[in-house]
């Protein structure tokens, strides 16, 4: 019966180098076959083309915002102009109101006063007899 032999270092070293040589000889191949680089070539147009895509999703992202931005700035022009016009309308109704309460005022005034002066014109006659 046999025993078992293990082997030595430098059986080893010679098996892991040729093992070595035999991978790199073997993907040495793989990079010449001509299938190789056509799935390479095709890779990069693959690549190419998502980069291109992403560029033009980036630039109408970008058209978007600017877009928004405008409109964003024409509604807050037009709520300024809405804001304006509204305070001038409440001004107007303000001074209106104003005119109105001074013009009751004044014929209450008179009405107030006419009463006074036709109190005060019956008193004398009633005092003088005639």
């Amino acid at each position: 019966m046999s025993s078992f032999r293990s082997p030595d270092l430098l059986e080893r070293r010679n098996n892991a180098a040729t093992v070595k040589k035999a991978m790199l000889e073997k993907f040495r191949a793989a990079q010449q076959d001509p299938a190789f680089e056509q799935q390479r070539l095709k890779r990069i147009a693959v690549i190419e083309a998502r980069a291109a895509r992403a560029a033009e999703r980036e630039a109408a992202k970008k058209a978007r915002e600017v877009e928004l931005a405008t409109q964003a700035a024409r509604a807050a022009a037009l709520a300024a102009q809405a804001q304006r016009e509204a305070e001038k309308a409440e001004a107007l109704a303000k001074a209106e109101a104003a005119e109105r309460d001074a013009a009751l005022a004044a014929e209450q005034k008179a009405e107030r006063d006419a009463r006074y002066a036709a109190r005060k014109a019956a008193k004398k006659m009633r005092r003088r007899g005639y």
